[in-house]
């Protein structure tokens, strides 16, 4: 055998490795993804929450330059718009929860 020439037990023992490698990389990516996803949960239950403030407070704040009621519409409407996002945020998590659960009896009839 020259020295040019691949060695096939050695090529062998290498692709092995590298299949070894790639399942174990392959066996991470889940955790990664759920990670990801529950910060991408978290964002929209803040961004929910924020949005019903502001929206209140839009709202508040022009009934108040309309009827000249100064500060009584948009403090109302402001709460209004928080207990809305609060509602809306409490929606989301029941949601997520209801999927990890449908995940995890998924899954545990998988290993059966």
């Amino acid at each position: 055998m020259t020295s040019q020439e691949p060695d096939p037990d050695r090529l062998k023992a290498l692709e092995e490795r590298l299949s070894q490698l790639k399942a174990a990389q392959d066996d991470e990516k889940p955790h990664q993804e759920e990670h990801y996803s529950m910060a991408q949960h978290a964002w929209r239950m803040v961004i929910e929450l924020v949005a019903g403030l502001g929206i209140g407070f839009v709202i508040g704040w022009g009934l108040d330059a309309v009827f000249g009621t100064k500060p009584i519409l948009l403090v109302v409407f402001t709460l209004l718009g928080f207990a809305a996002g609060v509602k809306v945020m409490i929606r989301s998590a029941r949601e997520i929860q209801e999927q990890n659960m449908a995940a995890q009896t998924g899954s545990e009839v998988e290993r059966e």
